[in-house]
């Protein structure tokens, strides 16, 4: 047998072990549960939270940017909005703490939207190239929009607090635009929040 001859044997059974310990190796993942098989769900909630409090961030930067711009309290959606629990009074608040509360309480709304869209769009909606993602989270959201303010609020603050406010006073352009933004911020920040398993 030559030296070549040597190396070679040398080498398959260098691939024989490696083989043997890759199996083995496997054999110890699938049995501790990590990197776990499958849609990792847990991961993309939390991680779709995080990144629905960033989007949430945005799109009010938007409605504050917008806001000023028409000569309007920079949280005027914020007054908007805190009329579902506080009626009608919402409307003229100037209190920093109040306004302060509305904030974390938008962007915790932004929170759990964006665990729940995350999970959607990285699960379901998964369509390659960027226009049809964008198209699919547009509707997406436009959708969310119209049940959120059309099919539950319409009805709903009237019934809890004796007037329709956030639907009669957020223009609907406004309200969709929010919602447009909110959504696209989430998708191109998706990447962010999927899960690697290397």
């Amino acid at each position: 047998m030559s030296q070549r001859d040597d190396i070679l044997n040398e080498l398959a059974a260098m691939r024989d072990r490696q083989a043997a310990l890759e199996s083995q190796l496997a054999h110890l993942d699938k049995d501790s549960g990590w990197p776990p098989v499958g849609y990792y769900t847990a991961y993309h909630l939390v991680s779709g939270g995080l990144l629905g409090i960033m989007a949430a961030s945005i799109s009010l930067l938007f409605n504050i940017i917008g806001s000023t711009m028409v000569g309007k309290h920079p949280l005027e959606i914020i007054r908007i909005y805190l009329t579902f629990p506080m009626g009608e009074t919402a409307l003229a608040i100037d209190s920093s703490s109040a306004l302060a509360i509305g904030c974390v309480l938008y962007l915790g709304t932004g929170t759990i939207l964006g665990a729940i869209l995350h999970v959607i769009l990285t699960r379901w909606l998964t369509a390659p190239g960027l226009g049809r993602r964008i198209l699919n989270v547009s509707v997406l959201v436009l959708v969310m929009w119209v049940v959120n303010y059309y099919a539950i609020l319409s009805w709903l603050q009237p019934l809890l607090f004796g007037g329709n406010w956030i639907v009669k006073t957020i223009p609907w352009w406004v309200a969709a635009a929010t919602h447009l933004v909110f959504g696209w911020s989430l998708l191109f920040m998706e990447p962010w929040g999927r899960f690697d398993r290397r």
